[in-house]
């Protein structure tokens, strides 16, 4: 009974993502443990330094030649980057269109900006493995798509968050500034340097990993922990967190069943559609939660970030079960025939030796 038990909470332990454990357990350590005055400020600066080291990483890692093959497969990229980066950006601004009040001024912006953002590439790529799709298009693809995001992504932002003063988030131009000095100049930097680093990094990717991790794990306590000093959960009503976990589920089956319909409309094979539902669905929270960090107040980061935290969670839990299920119903890899036995001969006589007779 013991072992049963134990294999259970053994299984149980290897299928929690203790990725997301570890997210949820930093907003409550924030909760609990909030910085405040100089702590405050030391947190702050670590968290800028934390993420100029997460896009320099992103930057020495990308292989530009994998962002320019994206290029050659237009009739796979197209729906991708066209969900992403436009009719995304369409759906977002549906909450709009809800009544005053109902979802409040910061959650409205934080659905704003989870629609403008790049897909993820770990996620996208894992998927597609595990649905047994296009691997190396979805590398291409998620690479092509956070190269772009890097730009647009804080552009789109500006453009559908910012505004007048009534708008609650007081985003502009100037944080364009900030967004090339904290993101884009790292990025850049760790391109320029790749050549050199690329071994080195190749060799040590758990540290990396690490890296990147606790990178984000400092991000979101930094916000949240700015959150609770400025009273975030007086301003999430539980009916607010309820309405906002519907309107991100809603947006999450719309992504996926518009990629996968506008994959089907292109014709491409199974391979590729399963990509393309992939990378078109899928938000990067890596990229994301520094981008808040730098393009919106620090009392907002923690209210703004809170849908593409909801996201991101809901598009593991729901792209595994499918990507489980495609795997499910994929036709069986081809198997090489074995090379055809050549037929057996009959061996020709042995020639007969000339009869000598006797004269």
């Amino acid at each position: 009974m013991s072992q049963m038990l134990i294999g259970s909470v053994r299984g149980l332990a290897r299928r929690v993502d203790w990725y997301i454990v570890a997210l949820f357990g930093a907003i409550g350590i924030a909760a609990l443990v909030p910085a405040e005055d100089t702590a405050a400020e030391a947190v702050s600066w670590l968290t800028r330094l934390a993420i100029g080291l997460l896009f320099f990483l992103y930057g020495a890692r990308l292989s530009p030649q994998a962002a320019l093959d994206g290029v050659r497969h237009w009739r796979l990229h197209v729906p991708v980057l066209a969900l992403t980066f436009a009719v995304f950006p369409l759906l977002g601004l549906a909450a709009r269109l809800l009544p005053d009040g109902l979802l409040g001024a910061e959650l409205t912006a934080g659905v704003l900006f989870l629609a403008v953002l790049p897909s993820t590439v770990q996620s996208s790529i894992a998927l597609t493995s595990l649905a047994r799709g296009n691997v190396a298009a979805a590398l291409c693809s998620a690479s092509f798509s956070t190269v772009l995001g890097v730009v647009l992504t804080p552009v789109l932002a500006v453009a559908l968050i910012g505004g007048g003063e009534g708008d609650g988030i007081p985003i502009g131009m100037g944080q364009l500034g900030d967004i090339a000095f904290q993101l884009l100049l790292p990025f850049l930097a760790g391109q320029a340097v790749r050549r050199w680093i690329s071994g080195w990094l190749g060799r040590h990717r758990k540290v990396i990993g690490l890296c990147d991790r606790g990178s984000i794990l400092l991000v979101v306590y930094a916000a949240f922990s700015r959150g609770m000093t400025t009273g975030i959960w007086q301003r999430v009503s539980p009916g607010r967190l309820v309405l906002l976990g519907v309107l991100v589920a809603v947006l999450l089956g719309a992504a996926l069943l518009l990629a996968d319909r506008s994959a089907r409309a292109l014709g491409l094979p199974r391979e590729d559609r399963v990509t393309a539902v992939f990378c078109g669905a899928t938000k990067s929270l890596a990229g994301g939660l520094p981008m808040a960090s730098v393009l919106f107040p620090a009392d907002e980061v923690a209210m703004t970030v809170l849908p593409l935290m909801l996201y991101h969670t809901l598009q593991l839990v729901v792209c595994a079960a499918l990507a489980r299920r495609l795997s499910r119903t994929a036709p069986p890899a081809p198997t090489s025939a074995p090379p055809p036995v050549p037929a057996a001969s009959t061996p020709a006589p042995p020639p007969t030796p000339p009869r000598t007779g006797r004269r």
